[in-house]
């Protein structure tokens, strides 16, 4: 910590008027101590008997003067009183500059950290209050984060809320006003209306569904399940949609017995949208593979088709709400946009993890869960 000039000459006076009064006290001490002896004949023959048995050196050198010693030790004194003074106020300037320092940053500046090297527990005070700022800093951007995910909430959920309801009110309006020539145009129009109405349930249920497994306090039933009959039975639930497509749907586990410690209805839930997208966006692909593999104390569960490779820039928002690969926000293809990141909030409620992989020949949501959950995960 550099020093300003007015500190340096503060420092300076300090140590010069503590020079001044110590010799001041040492002198008044030495002629007192001087006065006792000279009143004290006893004393007096007393200190000079000591001094005429006590040599020092190999010369025998004689201390005749017992006020050497004195002064000797006086100095002593005095060189670590006015070191200690010296330290004291040292000490004072610093913590000085770090509520000054502490000041600048609360006036706004958050950008700013305490730059002293000090040594000590002054140091380790200027690295708690710099690791305090940083993490009052890193709170208020995750707040800042929250706020602005909840209002992307609204405004995504509004956006796929109106648009479908504007169709249902235009299409039941057009009913109501009597504004149809035959009976088919108002089936056509009702038809209409239904499937907006089924859009508008589907994203309000997936909605809340993602809602509840983003809360901690989400209730988890957990219960030993044999992988390979479950994936097998997704296979068959979207066996008919996947011919419809020309597509086939193969289970592979390794070994075949495996079992895993999960929540059954919330990890199908996790592999029913896993393969739902894959249908749905797999353009031109013919196999969706179910693979499971035990490594060590965990499974690793990979969902891959040989469908269209997903862009690279779109691979880190996948996750995301709302987010859809394709730029419109279409419903035939793109689904409320929630079912990825239900899919994820789920897997880090089993304390798993979840990444995407995408090549030109594969396509691969991998997710790795343990084999049994930790006593504190179970609710």
């Amino acid at each position: 910590m550099k020093l300003t000039a007015r500190e340096k000459s503060e420092l300076f006076g300090e140590g010069f008027v503590t020079v001044i009064l110590l010799l001041l006290l040492n002198l008044s001490l030495l002629i007192l101590l001087n006065e006792f002896i000279r009143t004290n004949p006893g004393l007096e023959r007393g200190i000079f008997q000591i001094k005429e048995s006590i040599t020092i050196g190999p010369n025998n050198y004689r201390v005749w003067s017992y006020q050497n010693f004195f002064i000797f030790f006086m100095v002593i004194v005095d060189v670590w009183v006015v070191y200690w003074r010296l330290m004291r106020r040292y000490k004072q300037m610093q913590l000085r500059h770090i509520i000054s320092e502490l000041h600048y940053i609360a006036d706004g500046h958050f950008d700013h950290r305490i730059p002293f090297t000090l040594k000590g527990n002054t140091q380790r005070v200027v690295d708690s209050v710099n690791a305090l700022v940083d993490s009052v800093i890193e709170s208020m951007d995750e707040e800042r984060k929250i706020e602005q995910s909840k209002d992307d909430l609204i405004t995504n959920v509004s956006h796929d809320l109106r648009t479908p309801l504007t169709s249902i009110i235009g299409y039941l309006g057009l009913i109501e006003n009597k504004q149809y020539k035959t009976k088919d145009d108002v089936l056509k129009y009702t038809h209409t209306a239904f499937l907006k109405a089924e859009q508008m349930k589907s994203l309000v249920e997936d909605l809340f569904e993602y809602t509840k497994v983003r809360q901690t306090s989400t209730k988890m039933t957990f219960s030993e399940i044999s992988v390979e009959p479950m994936l097998e039975q997704l296979a068959a639930s979207f066996e008919l949609e996947a011919q419809k497509k020309q597509i086939e749907i193969g289970v592979k586990t390794t070994p075949t017995a495996l079992k895993i410690e999960a929540d059954a209805e919330k990890l199908g839930r996790v592999f029913n949208n896993l393969i739902s997208n894959a249908l749905k966006y797999a353009k031109g692909g013919r196999h969706i593979n179910l693979e499971a593999n035990q490594n060590g104390q965990q499974i690793t569960f990979i969902v891959s088709n040989d469908g269209e490779q997903i862009p690279e820039k779109s691979l880190n928002h996948l996750f995301e709400r709302f987010y859809r690969v394709e730029s419109s926000r279409s419903k035939a293809t793109g689904g409320t946009g929630l079912g990825l990141a239900i899919a994820q909030s789920i897997v880090e409620l089993h304390q798993g993890k979840i990444r995407v992989e995408s090549s030109e020949k594969l396509t691969s949501f991998i997710i790795d869960l343990p084999l049994k959950q930790h006593k504190s995960n179970k609710k």
